[in-house]
Order: C-alpha cells, then sequence, then structure tokens
C-alpha cells in the first residue's frame, strides 16, 4: 500500500489547470451526451479514448471519467422532459421525473436528479478510495493459477448477468477471445490470423473495436430508426420554471435520506459486480426503495424519493464499478473496459500491482474524481436549462457529426485508413450481434482481458507442469472454481430480458 507522502503527492497532481480545464470539458461533454437521445456515453468515450495519446496519463484518465460521471447525470434530462431516457441507466428517472414535470416543476425534477446524482457518485468514490488499496492487497496474495480461475469466475458472472442467455453470453465471449488473439503470439511469437497483413502483428487496436461496435454501429442502428432525422421536440416547457415551485432547499433533500443512503448502498453493491451495470442499479433501487415504502402507490407519480432511489443507485455505481477494474483489472461492465484501453494507451497495466507501481497516479485519479463530482455539480446546475435545448436537436446533424468524430479518432488511433476500414468491419459486426442479442459488454470485456488471461493461464500451466490434479495445491483457486460451477447453475436459468446496452453498462 502507498505510503502517506505518496498519496498525498497524487491527491496534489490533481491541482493544475490543464487537469481542471480536461475535467470540467468532460463533465460538459458527458452531460451533452448524455441529454442528447440517440447518443451513449460509451459512444463518447469510445470516441474520446484515441484523442487522449498526447495528454498527461493523469490528464487523459480524468478526462475519460468525467465524461462517465457527467452522461450519467446527463441522461436524467430526456428522461424527465420527454420521458425518454437519454442513458439506459435513467430508465427509472422517468418514472416519477417526467410526472413531475407535467405538473410544472421541471427544473425541480431535475434539480433532483443532479443532487441525488451528486451525492451517489460521491459516497461510492469514498467508499471506492477506502477500499481499493487493502483489496489489492489481497489480490497481489494471489498466483497465476488462482488469477485463472477469478477470471474464469468473472467470464462466467459476466456472461451470465448479460445479455438474453447465458449461451449467447459465452458466444460473445468467445468471439471476443478469437479477435483477441489476432496478432503475435505472445510465448513463441509466431502470427496468429495475420493472413499476412503486417498491420495485425501487433493485433486489433481496442479503439477501432470501441468505437466500430459501440459508436458506429449504434449511429447506423439508430439512423435505420429514425424517420426524416426530425428534431425530438421536448413536451415540457422550460418558460417560467423560476418560482418557488421549482427550487429545492436542503430539507427537501434531508427529507429522503433515507431513500438516498439505501440506493447508493445498493448501487455500491451493484458496480462492485462485474456485469450488472447501473440500468440494473438503478431499476432495482427503485423497487426495492417502493416496496420499502409505507405509501407505494405514491411511487410514478411525480415523487422525489423516486428520482432519488434511481439518481442515487445509478450514479454509485460510477466509482464502485472501478473497483474490480483498479484492484483485479478486471472490468465489470463497458466504460470500464474503455478506461482499460485509456490506461494501456498509457503504459500503465490495471490489476493488484497498480498500488504498487503507479500508487501516485491512482490517488491522483481518485482526487480528479471528487474534482469531477464537485465539477458535475456545478456544470449541472449552470447548463440544466441549456442541456433541455439538446433534446430538439436534429439528428440529421448529430448522427453525421458523430460519424466524422468516429473517422477522425480511429485514423488518429491508427495512423492511417487500414484502421478506419478495420473500423466498419466491427460497426457491421455489432449490428449483427445486437441482431442476434448477443451481448456487446461480454464480447468487450473478453477482448480486453483475453491478453492477461492468456498471461495468467501460459504461467500457471508452467507452475502445474500441465497437471490439472496440482491444482489441490491451491486452495483458493478450487474455492473460485466451485463458485464458478455455483454461478452456471444458479444464474443460468434459461432466456430473459436482456438489460440496455452499450451503457452501464457502459455501465
Amino acid at each position: 500500500m502507498p505510503d502517506l507522502s505518496t498519496i498525498l503527492a497524487g491527491f496534489g497532481d490533481v491541482w493544475t489547470l490543464s487537469n481542471f480545464i480536461y475535467i470540467i470539458a468532460g463533465v460538459a461533454i458527458g452531460q451533452i451526451v448524455g441529454a442528447t437521445p440517440g447518443l451513449s456515453t460509451s459512444m463518447a468515450l469510445a470516441i474520446a479514448v484515441p484523442l487522449t495519446y498526447g495528454m498527461d496519463t493523469l490528464t487523459a484518465i480524468a478526462f475519460l471519467i468525467s465524461v462517465n460521471k457527467g452522461g450519467t447525470v446527463g441522461g436524467a434530462v430526456p428522461a424527465i422532459l420527454i420521458n425518454t431516457p437519454g442513458t439506459p441507466e435513467a430508465a427509472a428517472t422517468a418514472l416519477d421525473g417526467h410526472p413531475m414535470a407535467k405538473s410544472g416543476r421541471p427544473l425541480k425534477a431535475m434539480r433532483y436528479s443532479l443532487y441525488y446524482s451528486v451525492f451517489g457518485d460521491i459516497s461510492s468514490d469514498i467508499v471506492l478510495i477506502t477500499v481499493a488499496a487493502p483489496l489489492a492487497l489481497v489480490a497481489l496474495k494471489m498466483g497465476p493459477v488462482e488469477i485463472t480461475a477469478l477470471m474464469i469466475l468473472a467470464f462466467t458472472v459476466i456472461t451470465a448477468l448479460v445479455g438474453q442467455s447465458m449461451t449467447k453470453g459465452l458466444i460473445a465471449a468467445a468471439l471476443g477471445f478469437l479477435l483477441a488473439s489476432v496478432g503475435l503470439d505472445p510465448g513463441q511469437g509466431t502470427p496468429r490470423f495475420t493472413f499476412g497483413m503486417l498491420e495485425l502483428y501487433d493485433g486489433i487496436p481496442l479503439s477501432v473495436v470501441s468505437i466500430g461496435i459501440l459508436a458506429v454501429g449504434e449511429i447506423i442502428n439508430q439512423i435505420g430508426a429514425t424517420r426524416g432525422g426530425a428534431p425530438s421536440e421536448a413536451t415540457i416547457s422550460m418558460k417560467n420554471t423560476g418560482g418557488a415551485e421549482n427550487r429545492v432547499t436542503l430539507s427537501d433533500l434531508l427529507a429522503n435520506k433515507i431513500v438516498a443512503l439505501r440506493a447508493f448502498v445498493i448501487g455500491t453493491i451493484v458496480g462492485a459486480i462485474p456485469g450488472i451495470g447501473s440500468a440494473t442499479a438503478g431499476m432495482l433501487s427503485y423497487s426495492l426503495n417502493k416496496r420499502a415504502a409505507k405509501d407505494p402507490e405514491a411511487f410514478g407519480t411525480g415523487d422525489p424519493r423516486g428520482i432519488a432511489a434511481s439518481e442515487a443507485a445509478n450514479s454509485a455505481v460510477v466509482g464502485a464499478n472501478l473497483i474490480p477494474l483498479l484492484t483485479l483489472g478486471i472490468p465489470g461492465n463497458i466504460a470500464a473496459a474503455l478506461l482499460v484501453s485509456a490506461f494501456i494507451i498509457h503504459g500503465v497495466q490495471p490489476g493488484p500491482l497498480l498500488f504498487e507501481e503507479q500508487g501516485r497516479l491512482i490517488y491522483g485519479l481518485f482526487g480528479a474524481m471528487l474534482v469531477a463530482n464537485v465539477c458535475n455539480l456545478g456544470v449541472g446546475q449552470f447548463g440544466m436549462r441549456l442541456w433541455a435545448f439538446a433534446i430538439s436537436a436534429p439528428r440529421s446533424v448529430i448522427f453525421p457529426a458523430a460519424l466524422l468524430l468516429c473517422i477522425t479518432g480511429t485514423y488518429v488511433a491508427t495512423g492511417g485508413f487500414f484502421g478506419v476500414f478495420l473500423m466498419l468491419i466491427f460497426a457491421a459486426l455489432g449490428i449483427v450481434m445486437r441482431a442476434l442479442g448477443l451481448s456487446l459488454i461480454a464480447f468487450l470485456i473478453a477482448f480486453v482481458l483475453t491478453p492477461t488471461l492468456e498471461s495468467s493461464l501460459t504461467s500457471a500451466m508452467l507452475i502445474t507442469r500441465g497437471d490439472f490434479t496440482r491444482i489441490i495445491e491451491h486452495p483458493v483457486a478450487i474455492l473460485l472454481l466451485i463458485m464458478t460451477v455455483l454461478a452456471i447453475v444458479f444464474l443460468n436459468r434459461g432466456p430473459r430480458k436482456a438489460p440496455a446496452e452499450p451503457d452501464s453498462q457502459i455501465e
């Protein structure tokens, strides 16, 4: 665990003008994207990752996390004003936010969502800062055999909890494993699936995969579903909303403190479990708080408790989903998987060694997350009325601009048009996967983690000399494999309705 001087130095690194500018910019971009129907936070992150190449490592990661935090806040704006969540996690917010807006209190509903969202985010960040280093110390005690077993368990849980069935989740993960193996074999140095193309010897860049599948594929889907590119029309007017009925006082917020605290706990627990995501956290919190209320019939009529239950929970996931990423190197959702690519771009490998080797960077990141929360509050308060105009932006303008950013980002990331060509291939793959109900989350996480899994598995084979029975010498690995079997038995309950993708999970 880093010493006190390293921790203080890390927190001190945040206080530079460039960091503040990028954090504020990230929050603003995230809120605008979240408030614009048709766009998603994962799409923004996929485009933004390649654009961080020239940034300082701390600045780049802080910027991306700020985009993620801002997107969570911005998604509530269209949910409240037009009953259409800007991001999947805001779906539960619409249940009470829109009725409150229809009753003449749209600004009050958006203020409730902003304040409770920031509360959930800050609270989960504090949990992350508190527990991450001790968990990393525990993870350091694990060898290659245990890490391999842990990753098998993680893949099992993720494929079971996302998508329409575990079978489809495993198919998506297997496809991710296959495509991640393109390039030179790390053990023998021989080319695999390169078809004689020198451009593929270094493997397929994650930026190409993420932009193609998440951004371009989703944009093409949205274009196909949009009629004539007409602008969205807000049903709630923002004029004359400055009266007392639209104010939110401290006593108003404290009146729902139990709901907010319960939502924060639910969101933090859900966020720390790979594969569930913020959309599930919001709905689960809403349902549990409604069930615990003395007057559950009030939920859905414009009750601020419904907004508190949804927003505090889905925002708590943003900090909590970094717990498995920073301590084990396992991303729990698409947003975390994209952050892995940003870490790797800047020469940093997420995992338990991160606190030992990059302690100053990590605590600088923690400081940036706290600053981003304050900026989220300030930017959200200032831009609340402005983001309402994003709802009416013509999609005939939004989608071409987004496509141009995708092409530019891919070209910059790969240094040529070969990367753009690959991006279009993965866009087509993303469309096919969506049509077949294959989980994009399982695919991307498998693609990201394959090098680590391959390295751990190779080391484990060397340690056990290829004799599987020697696993009895590793009781922790045995326990993890037993948990994997139990997960298969209890989580594979046949077909089910898929959670909203890609975010939140983007998330």
